[in-house]
This record gives C-alpha cells, sequence and structure tokens, in this order.
C-alpha cells in the first residue's frame, strides 16, 4: 500500500467512513501505526456515536475518568 493509500485509508476512518476492521484488511497490522498516521496528518480518532445498548455503562466509564483526571490535578 502506498503512502497516498494509507492517508487516503485514514481521513476516511477519522470521518467515520471506514472502520479499524476495515483498515485491518487494507493492510494496517498495528492501531499504533494508525494513531500514528493520524497524529501527523492532524486529525482524531473517530469516537462511537453513545447509541445501543453499552451507553449506560460507557456514561459511567467517562464519569469515572473526569472523577479520576479532577482528581489527580
Amino acid at each position: 500500500m502506498t503512502e497516498n493509500e494509507k492517508e487516503r485509508l485514514v481521513r476516511r476512518y477519522a470521518a467515520g467512513e471506514v472502520t479499524w476492521r476495515d483498515l485491518r484488511g487494507q493492510g494496517f497490522h498495528n492501531y499504533v501505526e494508525v494513531l500514528g498516521k493520524l497524529g501527523e496528518l492532524g486529525l482524531r480518532q473517530p469516537v462511537a456515536p453513545m447509541t445501543g445498548p453499552n451507553v449506560e455503562a460507557r456514561q459511567r466509564g467517562r464519569a469515572m475518568l473526569r472523577e479520576a483526571l479532577k482528581a489527580h490535578k
């Protein structure tokens, strides 16, 4: 895969158009590589929508992280 192809795929990933599974199928073998490419391009990783059966668990987890960060200040 060329660098241009990797960049195009990572841009699509950041936009939520493709998944990590899709990236693996296209030749990315390590998520650190994806994170690095996102950083190079000034992009952020996509965030899953707050829908579905795990919303409450995700909200609790986020609240726990917020509290831990507040305590750390």
